[in-house]
Order: structure tokens, then sequence, then C-alpha cells
């Protein structure tokens, strides 16, 4: 098959659905542009503050995308391009794109909380609290991973710590200028966006190389851009969100546009075919272990971002909720940005598929998933003049900084989680007032829930697991418990809809389906973990198999506790009936 055929095709189908089932989404929830948002009813300046749509449109798709959309589809083309392709786009369609307005809905009626608080709601306290620490877990595995890949990926090509570091204080000056200098946004995007590109080009002839400028080794620079990388961390999450986090978002978001308009003309223009399998199985071999991989469960597991992911309703109600300007720009800003991340899965699937399945399989074990990506999209820019070299440096370049963009919306996510872990009970009520929102908490509860201690216990805790090897020993689960959590999402939401009495399909189908496959494998990691460990000793499996593990009795417990809420809700229907 033709690759530009199967990129049009997928195009074709997530334009439909934007326009007719994003639609019926919104009537479902009971979407009203006339109601206050939390942005306006409890605005602060901080976190709470109403935001141009197509700033915020940038900041949400920057947060939610980073690699994952990419390197979930190139490792997944193991199983074959068609069964990548169909899961890419009917999982975005049907359950990603859902989950993630669902999710932003839920938050903006509930005070722009976490999607964690709002299960107080439908499953109680208790419900709450193992959400949350389910969320601020995942979340500190985030911050600690990312950390990890930013620091090696500036040792390893300095231009992307300078590009990096100079996009920080481009994304201060534009949130002074436009936010508060009363700039327009059109004015500053014609200002500012043209200086975030030069930023890249100003990164490869000034690039920061500790290894040279300190004469250390590179052990020794990773650990020190760990160190700046913590400090950014602990800034992006205290500052108010319109200074650096909410802007740089926004800049970094037209460098993967313009990645995204170069992979896809040349995906057209070149009109690659289709070289790899289309399908290799019910198991496939894969090309990192040598083991073989079972397509079901985890087919939907590795893709993960660039279908559903449980890390987007995160952002979706920790961070963006809190600045919708009106609901009205929920289906562009949730549903819109989760298709158009289909859009970037599919061209990361085209990239590889031009392969031989033997090719791949070669270049994936030797290059990652991010260098093969970038040089796949470079052969199609060949086709338009550009130099094969230039556009894999640039390629390199963009996908580096949406690192940046993971970590620091995944810190500030820990925050917010930390903090609402210490709110009273019944703080969840969507018909409270906002006065209600910020409740006077005792002095203990007050200095653990501070927004500079709530990002200092996330921050050192992350930095904790990284040097002690921790973050990437547990990784590994992270893709099946990022699903898992889409799944106890979709949960909550099924549970918010019955309570009003609204159809349930809408999520419940699509929660059975991801808590299937998601818990399917976990039980299959834990399992196998479990026999390495009894094989080999603690060291060969054992830290997999107690996280893992954790993560079961956690799932079942919400599981059973949104059981029980159902239930009830069932009963007291038919009481009033």
């Amino acid at each position: 098959m033709n690759g530009a055929l199967l990129l049009v095709g997928s195009c074709v189908l997530f334009y439909l659905a934007y326009h007719f089932y994003g639609r019926i989404v919104e009537r479902v929830l009971g979407v009203d542009p006339a109601r206050p948002t939390p942005a306006h009813t409890l605005r602060d300046g901080v976190d709470y503050v109403p935001t141009h749509p197509a700033i915020l449109f940038g900041h949400h798709f920057a947060s939610i995308a980073g690699a994952g959309p990419i390197v979930g589809p190139v490792l997944a083309a193991q199983f074959g391009w068609v069964a990548v392709a169909l899961w890419v786009v009917f999982g975005c369609i049907l359950i990603g794109s859902v989950h993630d307005l669902a999710a932003m809905f839920l938050s903006i009626r509930h005070q722009g909380r976490s999607i964690g608080t709002v299960i107080e709601s439908l499953m109680g306290y208790w419900g709450r609290m193992l959400f949350l620490f389910f969320c601020w877990f995942t979340l500190v595995l985030v911050v600690a991973e990312f950390l990890r890949i930013a620091a090696e990926t500036f040792v390893e090509i300095p231009a992307v710590g300078t590009a990096s570091m100079l996009f920080i204080v481009l994304a201060i000056g534009f949130g002074r200028m436009v936010c508060r200098g009363g700039m327009s946004v059109l004015v500053g995007s014609l200002i500012f966006v043209p200086l975030t590109f030069a930023c890249v080009y100003f990164g490869t002839l000034i690039p920061i190389d500790f290894v040279k400028l300190l004469g250390c080794d590179a052990a020794t620079a990773r650990q020190i851009w760990v160190i700046v990388l913590l400090a950014y961390c602990f800034a992006a999450s205290v500052l108010p969100v319109w200074l650096l986090l909410q802007p740089r978002d926004y800049l970094n978001s037209y460098l993967l546009y313009a990645m995204m308009a170069l992979g896809f003309v040349g995906i057209l223009v070149a009109r690659p075919m289709m070289n790899l399998d289309a399908f290799t199985g019910w198991h496939a071999v894969n090309p990192l272990s040598g083991g073989t991989e079972p397509l079901i469960p985890l087919l939907f597991v590795t893709v993960a971002c660039g279908a559903c992911s449980g890390f987007h309703a995160l952002v979706a109600s920790g961070t963006t909720a809190k600045q919708i300007d009106s609901e009205r720009h929920l289906r562009p800003v949730a549903y819109g940005s989760m298709l158009i991340e289909g859009v970037l899965a599919i061209i990361a699937l085209v990239a590889v598929g031009v392969m031989t399945q033997g090719e791949y399989a070669a270049a994936l074990k030797e290059q990652g998933a991010v260098k093969l990506f970038a040089g796949g999209v470079a052969s199609f820019t060949d086709k338009l003049g550009l130099p094969h070299e230039a556009g894999i440096v640039f390629i390199s370049l963009v996908l580096a900084a949406f690192l940046m963009t993971t970590l620091d919306t995944a810190t500030r996510l820990a925050r917010f989680t930390w903090q609402e872990l210490f709110l009273p009970r019944g703080q969840s009520d969507e018909n409270a007032s906002p006065a209600a929102a910020a409740p006077a908490l005792p002095a203990v509860q007050a200095f653990f829930s501070n927004r500079y201690i709530a990002t200092l216990i996330a921050v050192v805790a992350a930095g904790w697991l990284l040097l002690g090897g921790g973050a990437k020993s547990i990784w590994p689960v992270f893709a099946s418990s990022n699903q898992l959590l889409a799944a106890l999402t979709l949960l909550g939401c099924s549970l918010w809809l019955l309570r009003h009495k609204r159809p349930l399909a809408l999520t419940l189908l699509p929660m059975l389906f991801m808590m299937i496959t998601s818990g399917s494998a976990v039980i299959t990691l834990f399992l196998r973990n479990a026999r390495a460990w009894q094989a080999d000793g603690f060291k060969a499996g054992g830290v997999m198999t107690l996280t893992t593990g954790i993560l079961i009795v956690m799932s079942i417990a919400l599981i059973v506790m949104g059981t029980i809420s159902i239930l009830q809700t069932m009963k007291q229907s038919e009481r009033k009936a």
C-alpha cells in the first residue's frame, strides 16, 4: 500500500470524526458555552488564567504530544503496520479523544481540579486518595525518566541544550509581552515564533558541551544537566503558568507543527510504499529484547499515546482545565489535539513502514525509535530538496525540545496532585461555590500542600529515583500503568454519566476495552518478572514484580469501589422511579 494514501485516508477519518462524533460527545456530556469556567470564577493569575484558545491549544498539544506518539507506533511496528494503523485511527476517534474531552469537561465542572479529586464525588474519599496516589506515583516516574532522557540527549547533542535554554528565555519574554504587556497574540507570534526557529539554528552554532567546556566525562556532564533540569522543573511548576510553562509550550508547538508539515508534505510527494509486513501474527519478535510479544494486549499498550493515554487526563484536568476561557473551546482543544496526535502517529508509522521487516528490526536495535523516525522523515524531505543530514538534525532537535515540554508539565501536575492529597473531604462537589474551592487547612496540611513544598517533594523524589537507577528499571511498566490510568479515568466518567442519567456507552465501552487490555498487560508483566525473580534473584525482576503487584492491587480496589458506586447509583435510581 502507498504511505501517502494511508496518511490521507486517516486524516479524512479524523476530520469527519471531529465534526460529527466530536459534536455527539459534546451533546452527551452537556457542554454549555454560556456557563462560566473555573478560569474566570477562580482566577488567581498563577494557575487559573483565562487563555486565548490558540495559545491554549498549543500548550495542551505540546504537553500531551512529546515523543510518545512517535516512539509508541515505531516500537509497535513489530506487530505489522495494518494492526498499528487500525488501532491508532479507531483508538484515537472512539477512545483517546473521548477520554481527553470527558476528563477536561469533568474537571471544569469540578473547579478545575484533577480527575483524581473528581473521583471523590463518584467513589468516595478513599477512592480519591487511592487514585491520586496512583497518579502522583506515575507522574514522578515520568519526571525521572524524562530527566534521564533529556540529560543524555543534551550530552549527546549539545546543540539541543543550547536551543532548550534559549527557548526558556524566549518564553518568558513572550509571556510578559502578550499576557501582561498588551501585545496581541498575532503580533507576539509573528515576532517570537521566527525567533524560536532561530534558536534551533543558534544551538548548532554555540552548543553547550560540558564535556569540552569543563573537561569532564559524559557521566559528570549528565549529572550537571540533571541538576540544571531539576531547577528548571521547580521553576516551571511554581511560577505563574502564563510566564513560563504556557508560552514555552505554545512557541514549541510551532516546531512540532513544522516537523509534522514537513513529514506530511514529504510523504505526499515521495508517495512511499509500505514495505513492512502488514501483519506479523499473534506473536511478534521484539527487535530490542529478542523475545516474543503477544499482539493482544501489548499492541495497545505499546502504541500508548498514539491512540489513548492516561497521562492526557492528568494534563487535561490538571493544567488545561484551569485555563479554558469558554466551554466552546473544549472540542478543539481536547478532542482536536488528540486527533492531531493521531496524525503524528501515522506519520511515524509511515516513516518506518518503508522498510522491510528485517531492515526495521536491525535499524531499531541499532538506532532507537527517535533516530529511526528522524531518518525516515528526512528521507521523505529529500524529495522537497532539503539536505538529508540537515533534516535529521532539525527533527532530532524538535523531538528533544519536546522532552522538556513533557518534563515541565509532568512536574506541575505532580505538584497539583500532591496538593489535592491534602484537601479535606467533600471538596469535589461540582455544585460547590467558588469560595468553597479554597478551604482553610490546618497548619501541617497547609505546609505540605504549599506549592513550593509540593514541588520540592516531587522534584526530590524524581531525582532520587533517577540517581538510584530505579526509574530506569521501573519504566517498562509505565506504558501499562498509563493505559490502566486511562481505563480508570473512563470508569469515573462513566459513573458521572450514570449519575446524571446520560448515555453510558460513550465511555463505558471504551473503559471495558481499556481495562481488559491494560489489565492483561500488567498481569503479563507481573508474571514475567515474577518468574525472572524466582529464577535469577531479586535484581532480575524483583522491583518490577513489586511495582506491577502494587498497580494490580490499587486497580482492583478502584474497580471494586467503582462497581459498588454503580450498583448504589442504580438502586437509588430505581427507588426514585
